[in-house]
């Protein structure tokens, strides 16, 4: 986790600011430590003695406070910490350090600072997109400075879009990742997830209903244990979460071309839906009713098994695990799965309509490996993910 990190926190002038105090919170738990220095603005939105109460920790706000300064200089406070983290960037703020302003504290600790920076942007929907905004969050990108965020949503100015302030927890994954030193850090993963879809035509497709949640969340627990995570995924509903490297792809020829250029890791886990189909002669154009009414026939064919391809290489990783989605006689056709694809653990479970599992917040799965078949109680897919990461740490120590 965050054990004896030091985060230094700006928080910017926004609604969102009060979120700064949930994620204050956060890095807490996770053993870190949090000075707030706020801005002016920021004040109109948080109180210091808030962020102070919550952080344990003193709270600087005046670029020209001489006790401040004499006891704790900007230039000394810009370089003290680990991580230095703005949430949330407003568009003037973001503004500011792309222009390289320096004209209050929290301008000039960033201007002094040789510490790796990373923001969570905040702002309208039209302010994100606008282009001078474009331009100022490319010219920070091109400056080194991570972002998280933003999310999509409704905001409180009543519009919705993107712009919204990341959730204080994937802001703290995103920290996480940042300053790794978990017990996987130094690993590499690979983690495919969602659905592949098979082209018809240039608008139909074959798929399956894979939201991509359980793959997300994983992805998520292992960059909090340190990982590096490559995360290949499919046109999932859920979006990837924060920390790791992203590869979209749409079928499942680009899902293995894709594992395939991110190889070697330490592990694999295809957690991805993928079709066991495709149709060999997709249409260019939309297929259209003929006058008889009759369907097209499509020819199908046998996608690669990705699984299978990466278990049995000579330098294949050194845990392979495949997820198995059944429904029927469960625990038997996952165990001839494992057998089959040659794999090390298959974490198999029951997506019966009944159960609301596929495309829904919660899991029941069994892993089974070499030592047999450990079922676990149905819980939300956060949770088996972090019970899920915790087993593969153990398991490449």
């Amino acid at each position: 986790m965050l054990n004896g990190k030091r985060i230094l926190l700006v928080i910017g002038g926004g609604i969102a600011a009060f979120k700064s105090l949930e994620l204050i919170r956060l890095i807490r738990k996770s053993g870190g430590s949090v000075t707030p220095v706020l801005t002016r603005a920021a004040q109109e939105f948080v109180t210091p003695l808030s962020a102070s109460a919550l952080a344990a920790d003193k709270v600087y706000t005046d670029l020209f406070d001489l006790t401040d300064e004499a006891e704790m200089g900007h230039i000394e406070l810009s370089r003290s910490a680990d991580l230095v983290v703005v949430c949330p960037a407003t568009a003037d703020f973001i503004a500011k350090m792309a222009g390289g302003h320096a004209d209050d504290l929290a301008s000039t600790l960033l201007m002094a600072t040789d510490t790796p920076v990373m923001i969570a942007p905040a702002m309208n929907v039209r302010m994100w997109l606008h282009p001078a905004n474009q331009r100022n969050i490319a010219t920070l990108k091109a400056d080194g400075i991570a972002r998280t965020g933003p999310d999509e949503g409704d905001m409180a100015c009543g519009e919705f879009g993107p712009g919204r302030l990341a959730e204080p927890q994937d802001i703290l994954d995103a920290i996480l990742a940042r300053l790794a030193n978990g017990p996987l850090s130094g690993k590499h993963i690979i983690l495919t997830s969602g659905p592949t879809h098979e082209p018809i035509d240039p608008v139909r497709y074959i798929a399956n209903r894979s939201s991509g949640a359980q793959g997300a969340a994983l992805a998520s627990a292992l960059v909090r244990l340190g990982a590096r995570v490559s995360f290949i995924t499919g046109p999932a509903t859920v979006p990837p979460p924060p920390g790791v490297a992203v590869t979209r792809v749409e079928t499942a020829d680009q899902m293995l071309n894709a594992v395939q250029a991110v190889l070697p890791a330490d592990a694999a886990i295809f957690a991805a839906a993928v079709a066991d189909w495709h149709v060999t002669d997709a249409s260019t154009g939309k297929i259209k009713k003929d006058k008889t009414g009759k369907p097209p026939a499509l020819k199908l064919a046998e996608n690669p098994d990705i699984l299978a391809t990466v278990a049995k290489m000579k330098n294949r990783p050194g845990l392979v695990i495949g997820f198995a989605a059944e429904t029927d006689d469960v625990l038997a056709n996952a165990t001839a799965k494992r057998k089959r694809k040659g794999c090390d653990w298959i974490v198999a479970n029951d997506v019966s309509p009944e159960t609301g599992i596929m495309g829904g917040d919660e899991n029941a799965v069994t892993v089974i490996d070499d030592n047999g078949a450990e079922t676990w109680p149905r819980a939300a897919k956060h949770d088996v993910a972090r019970r899920l990461a915790g087993r593969i740490a153990e398991a490449l120590k």
